[in-house]
C-alpha cells in the first residue's frame, strides 16, 4: 500500500541543510587539508611519498570504524523509543564523540595519534549521519530527492567551508581542528533539538522484535539495494580517486610550493562546489518529477569519469580547473539522485536508520578508501597518472553497476 504523501516547508529544509553542512565540514575538511598537512614528510628520508601512503592509511581506518558504527547506531535509532523521538538521540551523541574527537586530533603527533583521533571523527559523523539520513524515510514521501540534494550540495559547500576558513583565515591545524569542533557543536546541537522528530511507538516495537542476525541483515541481499550499495561505494572511490589526493597532486605533480599549493587547492574546491551544487539540486528536482532516477545516475558517473581521464591525460593547473568542473556536475547529480534511489528501495520500513546507514558507509567508505587505493596507485607509478586513469575506471564501474537495479521507478514506503 502506498503511504499518504508527506511534504515539510523551508524550515525543515533550513534545518536539515544545517545539519549536513556541519556533518561534512568536519569530515571533508580534515581528508581534504588538514590530515595531509600533519601528516607530510617532504623531509622524510623516504621522501614525499611516505606522508601520501599514511594519509591514505590514517583516513581508511577511519572509513572502516564508520562503516561498523553507522548501521549499529542506525538500527539502535530505529529500536529507541521515548518522548525525545528515535533519531534525536543518536544526533547528538555522534555529534559530541565527533567534536571530542575534532579537539584530540588539534594535538595529535604522529599517524598513530592522528588515527585514533580520526576514528572517533569518523565514528561520530556516521552515527550522527545515520540518524539524520533516516529523517528523509521517516518524514518524506515527494520530497526525497529534494532533501537528497541538500545532503549532496552541503557536502560540496562544507569543503569549501572548512578549507576557505583554514585558508583564508591562517588557522593552521590547531585552529583549524578547534574551529570545526566548534562549528558542529554550534550548528549540529541546534538542527538535532530543533528537526521534529516524533516518536513512532509502532515502528520501535517493530524494530525491537526478536530477530536473527541474518534478518536484521537482510537489506544487504536485497538484490536491487546491494546493487546500489555497490554502485555507491564504487563511484564514492572514483571520487575520492580524484579529489582526496589533491594537495598532495598540486605540491608535488605539478611542482607548487605549500602557500600556492593550498591557495590552487581552495579554487579548485570552489569550482568544484559550484557545479556540485547546482547539478544536486537540478538533477534531484528532475528525478522527483520524472521518477527516473537509473538514467540520471549512469549519465552523472560517466562525467565523473570523464572528468578523471581528462586530469590523467593532460595534468595542468588548467585541465584541473575544467576537470573540477565536470567532476561536480557528475558527483553533484549522482549523490542527490543516488540517495534518493536509496529511499526508494528501503526494503523493510521499520528498519529506515539502520539501512539507511548502509547507504552512508558506502559513500563515507568510498571517500576513506580512495586516498589509500591513491596512496598505493601514486607509489607504483611514483607520478599521479594512474591515480587519475584508475579514477576514472571506478566511476564508470560505480554507474554501470547500477543498470542491475530491476525496480525504476519510487514508492513511497
Amino acid at each position: 500500500m502506498t503511504a499518504p504523501q508527506r511534504r515539510v516547508g523551508v524550515s525543515w529544509f533550513l534545518l536539515f541543510t544545517l545539519a549536513w553542512l556541519a556533518l561534512w565540514t568536519v569530515q571533508l575538511t580534515p581528508l581534504q587539508l588538514l590530515i595531509p598537512l600533519q601528516l607530510d614528510t617532504p623531509d622524510d628520508a623516504d621522501g614525499w611519498i611516505s606522508g601520501v601512503v599514511w594519509s591514505g592509511l590514517v583516513l581508511a581506518v577511519g572509513g572502516v570504524a564508520g562503516v561498523i558504527a553507522g548501521p549499529v547506531a542506525g538500527g539502535l535509532s530505529d529500536r529507541t523509543r521515548g518522548s525525545r523521538g528515535r533519531r534525536r538521540p543518536w544526533a547528538l551523541a555522534g555529534i559530541v564523540v565527533a567534536a571530542v574527537s575534532l579537539a584530540a586530533l588539534s594535538v595529535a603527533e604522529g599517524p598513530w595519534a592522528v588515527g585514533v583521533a580520526w576514528v572517533g571523527v569518523s565514528v561520530g559523523t556516521a552515527v550522527a549521519a545515520s540518524a539524520f539520513t533516516a529523517l528523509i524515510a521517516d518524514q518524506l514521501t515527494t520530497q526525497r530527492g529534494a532533501a537528497s540534494a541538500a545532503v549532496a550540495s552541503s557536502q560540496a559547500v562544507g569543503i569549501v567551508l572548512g578549507v576557505g576558513a583554514v585558508v583564508l583565515l591562517g588557522l593552521g591545524t590547531v585552529g583549524g581542528y578547534l574551529a570545526l569542533a566548534g562549528f558542529l557543536l554550534v550548528a549540529g546541537v541546534a538542527a538535532a533539538l530543533m528537526l521534529p522528530d516524533p516518536p513512532s511507538p509502532a515502528a520501535s516495537r517493530a524494530a525491537r522484535a526478536a530477530r536473527s542476525l541474518a534478518d536484521r541483515t537482510a537489506a544487504l541481499r536485497d538484490h536491487d539495494f546491494a546493487w546500489l550499495l555497490v554502485g555507491r561505494l564504487v563511484v564514492n572511490i572514483g571520487n575520492a580517486l580524484g579529489t582526496g589526493l589533491l594537495l598532495f597532486f598540486l605540491l608535488y605533480g605539478l611542482g607548487r610550493d605549500a602557500t600556492t599549493a593550498e591557495d590552487e587547492l581552495l579554487l579548485l574546491i570552489v569550482v568544484y562546489t559550484v557545479f556540485v551544487v547546482a547539478a544536486s539540486v537540478l538533477a534531484g528536482r528532475l528525478s522527483d518529477r520524472s521518477g527516473r532516477r537509473v538514467g540520471l545516475i549512469v549519465a552523472a558517473a560517466s562525467v565523473q569519469a570523464a572528468a578523471s581521464l581528462l586530469l590523467a591525460l593532460l595534468p595542468s593547473l588548467e585541465t584541473a580547473l575544467v576537470s573540477a568542473a565536470l567532476l561536480g556536475i557528475g558527483y553533484g547529480a549522482y549523490m542527490s539522485v543516488g540517495l534518493a534511489l536509496a529511499t526508494d528501495l528501503l526494503p523493510f520500513p521499520e528498519d529506515h536508520a539502520r539501512d539507511l546507514g548502509f547507504v552512508n558507509v558506502s559513500a563515507s567508505l568510498g571517500q576513506l578508501l580512495g586516498p589509500l587505493v591513491g596512496a598505493g596507485l601514486v607509489a607504483a607509478a611514483g607520478d599521479f597518472w594512474l591515480l587519475f586513469a584508475a579514477g576514472a575506471v571506478f566511476s564508470a564501474a560505480g554507474g554501470l553497476a547500477t543498470l542491475a537495479i530491476r525496480r525504476r521507478t519510487p514508492s513511497a514506503s
